[in-house]
């Protein structure tokens, strides 16, 4: 990672621990960062935990990266650092986010969980922040794992004593489950039990989500805001632990053992898998290409990045993941209603601009480019149609 980013890369057991670091480390509490409201709403808490406000921004309605010209200067001059999130691994304007925060003196912090090969003006995603993250769950299917990527090297100790003090201690069976599970996982969709594995995961509280969003629980989640010790109030490795423990039913959703500290199994996995990225980044680079070849598609400038989902979008979307679904492609990484619809004027600001967030979070496919060909043919016969971004002023655009 050192020699693809040309930065320091320290290791962590999950992209959301990592974000974490990154947000206690350059922002204090209190301060505003803008983010995307097409998010996993697990980024959404990390930030509410690190004691900051969300601000949601504007996006294109072509690809749901950041619109930096309906940002208003207004809202501009009270951050206290830009998240990107490089949704499905279509990059936001990393150089001009870049100068607009040089201008403003505050950092930029790039979430490129999806975004592990793509490249913006020539550059890596995740070689423009004070600071990145990248997860080792996504286009390796490691399911633990990440790194936390600074541009001052000299930062590197400081950071590294903070993820230490916030990793919880290995556990044998934690690492068991671990070991067995891809074989699980593979005997499973060789029986065709997937419903029946999803149903025994909510059963032992490993699958929470009912519907695409968790649920929000705002009267727990106001305690969790107000129960975080406050600045000065006790040494700052205690109130990061404890920041993280008062929002933890949030966090780990979906991915409990995101701060144990990782065992041999796990690492050799992940180095293991590490080790077939190029050729991994390369099936999806050729699945991407087909898929924005198609009508559900608008393609991009440049050539085709290694997208780790690609965005059809499509006029109903719910009926074309039935249609997927029946053929066992399954859609996941919807983000769908935008984090502001989602959590409310007490958690978060809203959007100045909320149509087109709320436009792509609806018709947003999110189709795995390793399997395009199967995609492509099922939505053709389904006969989906396209969806197109209104023109500017319709819908809140």
């Amino acid at each position: 990672m050192r020699r693809r980013l040309g930065r320091e890369c320290l290791y962590v057991p999950s992209c959301r621990l990592g974000l974490y670091v990154a947000l206690r480390h350059w922002c204090r509490p209190g301060g505003r960062v803008l983010m995307s409201p097409v998010n996993d709403d697990v980024i959404f808490f990390v930030v509410l935990a690190a004691g900051l406000r969300p601000v949601q921004a504007p996006l294109r309605p072509e690809d749901g990266s950041i619109d930096m010209a309906a940002v208003p200067e207004s809202v501009w001059r009270g951050l206290s650092a830009v998240l990107t999130t490089n949704l499905y691994g279509n990059p936001d304007p990393a150089p001009e986010l870049r100068a607009r925060c040089d201008e403003l003196g505050i950092p930029l912090i790039e979430d490129a969980a999806h975004a592990i090969g793509s490249e913006v003006a020539g550059q890596p995603v995740g070689s423009f922040g004070e600071a990145s993250v990248f997860s080792l769950s996504k286009h390796t299917g490691a399911k633990t794992g990440g790194f936390l990527t600074v541009a001052d090297p000299a930062l590197r100790p400081a950071l590294e004593r903070a993820r230490e003090e916030l990793l919880q201690p290995q556990r044998l069976t934690a690492e068991l489950v671990y070991g067995l599970r891809p074989y699980a996982e593979a005997g499973v969709r060789g029986l065709r039990l997937v419903g029946a594995a999803r149903a025994t995961l909510r059963l032992l509280g490993l699958e929470e989500r009912e519907d695409i969003r968790m649920e929000l629980r705002p009267g727990e989640l106001k305690q969790a805001m107000s129960a975080a010790p406050p600045p000065g109030h006790a040494s700052p490795a205690r109130s990061e632990r404890q920041a993280l423990e008062d929002f933890h039913s949030w966090i780990r959703v979906d991915m409990h053992d995101y701060r144990l500290r990782p065992g041999r199994l796990r690492l050799r996995r992940t180095e293991r898998l590490l080790t077939r990225l190029d050729s991994r980044l390369a099936g999806h680079r050729a699945g991407t290409q087909l898929l924005s070849a198609t009508e559900w598609a608008l393609p991009g400038p440049g050539p085709a990045q290694p997208l780790f989902r690609v965005p059809l979008l499509v006029e109903d979307r719910d009926v074309a993941i039935a249609a997927l679904a029946r053929r066992r492609i399954t859609t996941g990484y919807l983000y769908d209603p935008p984090l502001d619809a989602y959590a409310g004027e007490v958690f978060t600001d809203a959007s100045p601009a909320p149509g087109a967030a709320a436009w792509f979070a609806r018709h947003a496919l999110p189709v795995d480019p390793l399997r395009a060909g199967e995609a492509i043919s099922v939505l053709t016969e389904l006969g989906a149609r396209p969806a197109r971004p209104p023109a500017q002023g319709e819908h809140g655009v």
